[in-house]
């Protein structure tokens, strides 16, 4: 039984970061460790933050000890809770790293806690070059790295970007284990009923923030191809940036009664609804390291449809758990015509074989050797 400690986004923040923390706290806590979440007081100022809200009405994770301390933009406070963490002594930190602007005040606790010469440190990298590039991101990232003893990622392309910054400490790559925190599968009836959808009509799902990189307009233009297919697309999640752009698609493309649009934030109770009320899950990005939803995807045995960008052909082997198209409007309206010719349960056996790979004690196992390894 060892100590570990978990720095990054927990209750009452929301979001994909904050239920991965806590689903791997409590794989910790399973396999016999002492583990607890240290989180963030003040995560970003809310003028950087483009959601409504960074928190959630949802009752707090339970079992799980979180820690609400971390203070992203005053350096005083990253001194004070790296000196608290290099008393505690963990044998384990595990720090996410997915924005470089987190890089000063993680690097700097660190660096901190690096001085009791015991607490060994991993990180699991989301991102090491950002989607959205900002001034300061390779600086803040260098500096993050450097009071790291070792790595994990969970695509190819965060690992190549990785490689570019540090040539010498281990780094393992993990795919990114099934979230299975949020229900079991439900009917699709049962869902759409819930929902106050069409139970017979065929609906695919765009689901998650809306971003740039998302290619969700990719999508709306692929829409327009499909006009007279009974083809509908769900779009359930929050804008992250203008939604006046994609309004205007809308309307210019004329493909307002092929839509359902759900565009606030899915609460974490909602989400198996949205997942088990579509036919397929769509993710046209423009680029990707990997995604949140694709794991989401296969806990819910529903097949894929993505673009051929970064670790998602990876993710989603061709014509077993869904299909790869090229990210441009005709390939995505093709895409999606060929997984209705095919059919839902064409790909159910396979998603049930493939899923099997991604569990959360295999995290935990391979941070816990990385640990152990000196370089």
């Amino acid at each position: 039984m060892g100590k570990v400690v978990i720095i990054g986004p927990a209750h009452p923040l929301r979001g994909g970061l904050a239920t991965f923390n806590q689903r791997l706290a409590r794989e910790f806590t399973l396999s016999g460790n002492d583990c607890s979440i240290y989180s963030f007081s003040l995560q970003y100022p809310s003028f950087l933050f483009p959601g409504k809200t960074q928190y959630t009405d949802e009752p707090a994770p339970e079992g799980i000890i979180i820690h609400t301390v971390i203070n992203s933009i005053n350096p005083f406070n990253w001194i004070k809770t790296g000196n608290r963490l290099k008393k505690e002594k963990p044998d384990i930190i595990v720090v996410r790293y997915w924005l470089p602007v987190m890089g000063p005040a993680l690097g700097t606790i660190l660096r901190r806690v690096r001085k009791n010469k015991h607490t060994r440190i991993v990180c699991i990298a989301d991102n090491i070059i950002p989607h959205e590039k900002r001034p300061g991101d390779k600086s803040f990232t260098k500096y993050f790295l450097e009071s790291c003893d070792a790595f994990i990622t969970m695509s190819e392309k965060v690992m190549s970007d990785l490689r570019t910054f540090e040539q010498t400490k281990p780094v393992r790559l993990v795919q990114h284990p099934l979230y299975d925190t949020f229900g079991d599968i439900i009917s699709k009836e049962q869902a759409r009923k819930h929902l106050g959808l069409p139970g017979n009509e065929k609906i695919i799902l765009f689901f998650g923030f809306i971003r740039k990189y998302k290619g969700l307009d990719l999508l709306l233009d692929a829409m327009r191809n499909l006009k007279n297919s009974g083809i509908k697309l769900l779009v359930a999640g929050e804008f992250y940036e203008d939604d006046k752009p994609y309004k205007e698609q809308i309307e210019k493309n004329g493909i307002s009664d092929q839509l359902i649009l759900r565009t606030n934030f899915i609460p974490d109770s909602e989400v198996k609804y949205y997942l088990c009320a579509a036919d397929a899950v769509i993710q046209p990005y423009r680029n990707a390291t990997q995604s949140g939803v694709t794991p989401l995807a296969y806990h819910f045995e529903k097949p894929m449809i993505v673009t051929n960008v970064g670790g998602l052909p990876s993710l989603v082997p061709h014509k077993k758990v869904g299909l790869v198209v090229e990210p441009d409007p005709q390939a995505v309206a093709n895409g999606i015509l060929q997984f209705y010719q095919l059919g839902e349960e064409y790909f159910i056996p396979h998603l049930r074989n493939e899923k099997l790979k991604y569990s959360w004690a295999n995290l935990v196992n391979t941070i816990t050797k990385l640990a152990e390894q000196r370089t």
